[in-house]
């Protein structure tokens, strides 16, 4: 055995409370197959991240590292995400080892294209000898280990299903690396990250039925007439087709007639039905999603459960709103900015512009969520405003969801267009 390697220092601590590389890469390993576990893709992801910080072994970065324990600025690290795509086309010659090529070189600057990773893996790119790093992992899996544990049915579009599983396991790793590196310096100086802990989809269903039962009373009592009862066969309706297999959906609601709080209902029975882990809302104007989430928070009873996510949210505001209440309240917002990261809450009500663009960007932040949308119930709501240049690749994606990773989504509007034959 050659000597320790550290995948994070501490300032002004010594090397023994630092976190050791194999710790580092055995956790994001293991939380990174938990995530692609969701879409049968665990062995693909747990080798990611197995390799994802290999060139740490290199005495460069070590260097490195000690330098910015003793308080140096401006430093700039080695490059250390090269070595393990290399070691992944070395082990795994093929459709395999390049894909993990892409999710590995990509894990802090964002995914490249193919030109640019051919370079990083040619001859001619420089990097830092990682001596040692077969030390600090297990024996990786032969290549039978590493497919699909479930069905997996590619796109006929030539590379898209490929594209998007890279993409999603890109997500796995980011968010793994993410949470682990935050985990390892929120346990060293002793601090507390208030992630999760949300209320459970059965009980937010629940609370949805019994505020639908009393909408449906008061309606009854004080509004009897066509269009309650219009809205009461809408909702029904929607409640009956929640025992559906997961896939592709439409909802045509005329306005007036319900559509929100119908979709949601649909949303919470499906999820639960079919243990799905979480209900996206898509709306293509913030004014819209803004009432959409009150309507939601009212319905559902909580603050805490529905993340209100888009570019002009208040937080400041937020918090001031809460200052009158208990320290609870202050978690739970503290909760929310913490979730903006990557979904992982019961409910997101998002913009359309949020959520098409980080089905295809390459930034590390804009793709860390992506995994988090396997086995969600995605409703696209004004699905007939999507902008024509970006249709069909918005479409060919939701398919990808509903086909490949246990999603369902409902297209959602009050003039339906003609969009399920696109997806697929």
């Amino acid at each position: 055995m050659g000597k320790i390697k550290y995948a994070h220092s501490l300032s002004d601590r010594p090397p023994e409370e630092w976190e050791k590389l194999s710790d580092h890469l055995m956790a994001v390993a293991t939380v990174a197959a938990e995530f692609a576990a969701a879409f049968g893709w665990a062995e693909l992801a747990q080798v990611a991240g197995l390799l994802h910080d290999i060139g740490k072994c290199s005495d460069e970065f070590l260097t490195y590292i000690q330098r910015s324990s003793a308080g140096e600025q401006g430093l700039r690290g080695p490059d250390h995400s090269t070595a393990g795509a290399r070691v992944a086309t070395d082990t795994y010659p093929g459709n395999f080892g390049r894909m993990l090529a892409h999710v590995i070189a990509g894990h802090h600057a964002g995914l490249s294209d193919k030109e640019a990773l051919e370079r990083r893996l040619s001859g001619t790119h420089e990097i830092p000898r990682y001596n040692g790093w077969n030390e600090q992992v297990p024996i990786l899996p032969p290549i039978p280990a590493l497919r699909h544990t479930g069905s997996f049915t590619p796109n006929a579009k030539n590379g898209f299903s490929q594209q998007f599983l890279i993409r999603m396991l890109f997500s796995c790793l980011v968010d793994a690396d993410f949470l682990e590196t935050e985990r390892f310096y929120a346990k060293a100086n002793n601090e507390t990250v208030e992630r999760g802990s949300h209320t459970d989809l059965t009980t937010l269903r629940d609370r949805l039925r019994r505020y639908m039962a009393g909408v449906a009373a008061e309606a009854a009592e004080k509004h009897p007439g066509k269009l309650n009862a219009l809205r009461a066969d809408v909702l029904q309706h929607a409640v009956e087709k929640a025992r559906s297999k997961p896939g592709l959906f439409t909802l045509t609601v005329p306005t007036g007639g319900g559509k929100t709080l119908a979709s949601l209902s649909f949303a919470l029975e499906h999820a639960v039905a079919h243990r799905l882990s979480r209900i996206i809302y898509v709306i293509p104007y913030t004014s819209i999603i803004e009432q959409t989430a009150d309507v939601f928070r009212r319905a559902l009873v909580t603050d805490d459960d529905i993340l209100e996510h888009h570019a002009s949210f208040d937080w400041e505001q937020a918090e001031n709103k809460r200052k009158d209440g208990d320290d609870e309240g202050a978690d739970g917002l503290r909760k929310l900015r913490l979730a903006v990261e990557n979904w992982d809450i019961p409910i997101v009500v998002t913009t359309a512009v949020q959520f098409y663009e980080s089905l295809f960007a390459n930034r590390t932040s804009r793709c860390r969520k992506l995994h988090n949308l396997a086995k969600s119930a995605i409703i696209v709501d004004e699905a007939q405003v999507m902008p024509l240049k970006l249709l069909l690749p918005s479409v060919t994606a939701l398919g990808e969801l509903a086909e490949n990773y246990g999603s369902s989504i409902v297209l959602c509007t009050a003039t339906q267009p003609a969009l399920p034959h696109l997806a697929r």
